[in-house]
């Protein structure tokens, strides 16, 4: 996420931020589901705080395309890395696989706008953030099976988009389908792409803002390193919890 040989340092504190946000609510979530520690654990608020860190990475993600020099390296690499996160949690958790996980997601929608980019790029900058939000709104619950916005309409989707794993990926899980980790391409790609739009309002006028050399150490150096973290916080999560004597 370079612009030249210059980095924004606020992209990486967001990214920090929502790193020690996804970090606490997996911890919350591997005592509760690990130790059976119920008593402070309420899913609704949970839904929405998980909701909250993953529409920031996305989003972050989307804004920082263009910021890549080697975006096909980066999509390939998440690619393999949610890949290899579905194999070993269909070996080691079969009953709780990851299908999709969000750096499947992450790698999908950099490649695919590597491919749509030639397009959207001729688009105006407002009114493409303007469409992918929207989209992004009415697609929502796709995975249940309808379109729209929440009050004002809905509209049922045709039950044979649900077929297999691939429509999973594009949105469209099956019935009996099961992962516990799914960012199918719609509607989060369209997440990504208001991201993506967000950017080129500014283009590179964005480096001249002071706000985006808003600096924390710490959290600014999560943010340069969220893939190692991501990949290795459950593991290290998941032994302190098993391991400790005094949480069984």
């Amino acid at each position: 996420m370079s612009n030249g040989s210059r980095r924004l340092p606020l992209p990486d504190l967001i990214r920090g931020l929502a790193l020690v946000n996804m970090i606490g609510y997996h911890a919350l979530w591997d005592l509760v589901n690990l130790v059976s520690c119920p008593a402070w654990y309420s899913e609704g608020w949970a839904f929405w705080w998980q909701q909250g860190i993953c529409h920031t990475f996305i989003f972050l993600s989307g804004f920082c395309w263009s910021l890549s020099r080697r975006p096909l390296r980066h999509g390939l690499t998440n690619l393999a890395w949610g890949g290899l996160i579905t194999v070993v949690t269909l070996a080691v958790l079969p009953e709780q696989p990851i299908w999709w996980g969000v750096l499947c997601l992450l790698g999908a929608s950099a490649l695919l706008l590597m491919i749509l980019e030639p397009l959207v790029s001729k688009l105006p900058a407002g009114a493409g953030l303007l469409v992918s939000g929207l989209l992004f709104l009415v697609t929502r619950w796709a995975a249940l099976r309808c379109l729209g916005l929440a009050g004002v309409f809905t509209l049922p989707l045709p039950e044979g988009l649900y077929r297999n794993r691939f429509t999973a990926f594009l949105g469209f899980p099956p019935v009996g389908f099961v992962s516990s980790d799914y960012f199918p391409l719609v509607p989060w790609f369209f997440l990504f792409c208001a991201g993506y739009f967000l950017y080129r309002l500014g283009e590179r006028r964005w480096a001249e803002l002071p706000v985006m050399q808003c600096r924390i150490p710490g959290l600014n150096w999560l943010g340069r390193h969220s893939l190692v973290i991501y990949l290795l916080h459950q593991p290290v999560l998941y032994a302190l919890i098993v391991l400790n004597p005094l949480l069984h």
